[in-house]
């Protein structure tokens, strides 16, 4: 049953990245190329309400569907690591046009071709895996 509440909820996900275009090359072409606020103002949309959520669950104290309360860790101060990991996803967006959630979107949106996007993406997350442990973090 928990499985069919997070497909609907991936589902619905999906529909409104899509018709928000956020999916779309064209939009994304425009925010690198600093011509539209379009996906900006998704984006900063997006942070004020994860900002938001996050203080609320920390202030109210929220649990789980398992009954435990939920705990946000504080992230670990680090330039570099921000740095060199926000310039490396950047490249690859805009390389790719599209980043980790909307390369799924467009498969479902019968864009096949991004497969080949998805399939570099998995194949860089299992390098970063092999090689994680001799990276500065």
């Amino acid at each position: 049953m928990k499985n069919i509440v997070y497909l609907i909820i991936g589902t619905v996900f999906g529909i409104i990245m899509y018709k928000s275009e956020a999916a779309s090359w064209f939009r994304i072409y425009e925010m690198f190329s600093f011509q539209s606020f379009h996906m900006y103002g998704l984006m900063g949309s997006a942070l004020v309400v994860g900002i938001g959520v996050v203080q609320w669950i920390k202030r109210k104290r929220l649990k789980n569907m398992y009954g435990e309360e939920i705990i946000i860790p504080d992230k670990e101060k680090s330039l570099a690591r921000y740095l060199i990991g926000g310039i490396l996803f950047g490249l690859g967006w805009a390389l790719a046009g599209a980043c980790p959630g909307p390369m799924f979107v467009l498969t479902g949106a019968g864009f096949f071709p991004i497969l080949v996007v998805i399939f570099g993406s998995l194949l860089g997350t299992w390098l970063y895996g092999l090689v994680r442990d001799r990276l500065p973090h």
